[in-house]
């Protein structure tokens, strides 16, 4: 018998690709390996995400040296009709660094510290 105080089913309010394009706007460099550990998928998961993502215009890439960069695209807007009226840039500054204490963030991911 299902207990009530147990969740049926293990689900999670962001899904994977919101989840990896957080992790890339904390850190542009990060390495699809790095993503794949902090959202607890695959690299070739993650790089299916990556390429999701950057096929509908959230990110793009350039490369240095070895390495990629990340740049979000925040003035995009969320894909289902329900939300896309809002621009990415209000999740990201949701969720942009929930290790810091520097204050709010603006629209455009800087952060500005509001005390004296």
């Amino acid at each position: 018998m299902w207990d009530e105080r147990e969740p049926r089913t293990s689900w999670t309010f962001l899904t994977h690709h919101a989840r990896v394009l957080l992790m890339v706007s904390r850190d542009a460099e990060a390495r699809l390996r790095d993503l794949a550990a902090v959202c607890g998928l695959t690299e070739r998961a993650v790089q299916a995400i990556v390429t999701d993502l950057e096929n509908a215009g959230y990110l793009t890439h350039t490369r240095h040296g070895r390495r990629n960069h990340y740049r979000v695209a925040r003035g995009t807007h969320f894909r289902h009709p329900a939300e896309a009226r809002h621009e990415i840039a209000g999740l990201l500054a949701l969720f942009a660094d929930p290790d810091a204490d520097s204050g709010p963030a603006t629209p455009n991911g800087d952060h500005h510290d509001e005390r004296p």
